[in-house]
């Protein structure tokens, strides 16, 4: 005797198996591309489901254990990914979405910001006519690092075609890691109090109920930029966690008087970003 499986519970099967790493059928195929692989990681494309003019995709990235790779802002050392999406059909313009980044030692004394094992960046995609088909087309320069960096560069191309894809839940989980917009002083947990400038150095007060693992970066208004990551005070004031950096590594001829800077702060389970223009 056969057993039938509803359709809303073949869905979520097929969608569970094409979220696993290895798996591959022709029915996943459709919103996942193919792996481009490199001998320290592997790569390649999501399609969220085709609706409307603004589309939700992804770039899956997986690690070998004990390497990584870096963040937009990569910290003491190291190179941020690069994204050309230039070669894509009916696409407007891909902003890449970035989930809170992990802070380790660099081997040299400092730290840089980034990701191990797995990473899905979302990507919000804006088409050109909603009409038509929609091809995403990535170049994607990066770097994949243990005691050294080796840099790699793929290239894949996914079409977008389902009305529900099976991607939607990764996609949408990836979403959650993507550090929230907030202001000063918002009545969140976890928020930044206030930010000082004390002659060449400013400081940062973070309200937390958990300081333990809270983390601050600090961005400029241009990749120029490179500031350092702020460090946190050993002698914070109760319930707050304060932390300070130079204002050093401005580009020749900047001024720090009114910089937009971005501000993101991350805790356990939540992070939050900023953008404050300095006093």
């Amino acid at each position: 005797m056969k057993t039938l499986v509803p359709p809303h519970l073949a869905f979520a099967l097929l969608a569970a198996l094409c979220a696993s790493s290895w798996f591959a059928t022709p029915a996943c195929a459709q919103d996942a591309s193919s792996w481009q692989q490199d001998s320290h990681s592997q790569l390649r494309l999501l399609a969220g489901s085709r609706s409307g003019t603004v589309l939700l995709g992804g770039i899956v990235l997986q690690l070998q254990p004990g390497w990584h790779t870096y963040w937009r802002n990569p910290g003491d050392s190291g190179v941020p990914p690069r994204f050309d999406f230039s070669k894509s059909d009916n696409i407007e313009a891909v902003t890449v979405l970035w989930p809170a980044p992990t802070k380790f030692d660099d081997g040299a004394g400092g730290h840089s910001l980034g990701y191990h094992d797995q990473i899905v960046l979302p990507l919000r995609i804006v088409t050109k006519n909603a009409d038509k088909p929609v091809i995403l087309r990535a170049d994607i320069s990066y770097a994949v690092c243990e005691k050294i960096c080796i840099p790699v560069d793929a290239k894949a191309e996914l079409p977008f075609t389902s009305v529900a894809s099976t991607e939607d839940q990764t996609l949408f989980a990836a979403l959650d890691t993507v550090p929230k917009p907030a202001n000063i002083g918002d009545p969140n947990p976890l928020t930044i109090r206030d930010v000082k400038r004390d002659g060449q150095s400013v400081v940062v007060d973070v309200a937390t109920p958990d300081a333990r693992d809270v983390n601050l970066f600090v961005e400029g208004p241009t990749p120029d930029w490179a500031l350092p990551i702020p460090m946190p005070d050993a002698h914070s004031p109760p319930g707050v966690k304060r932390f300070s950096f130079a204002l050093d590594g401005l580009p020749p001829g900047a001024k720090p008087d009114g910089a937009a800077l971005k501000f993101t702060l991350v805790g356990t389970d939540k992070a939050y970003e900023f953008n404050v223009n300095l006093q």
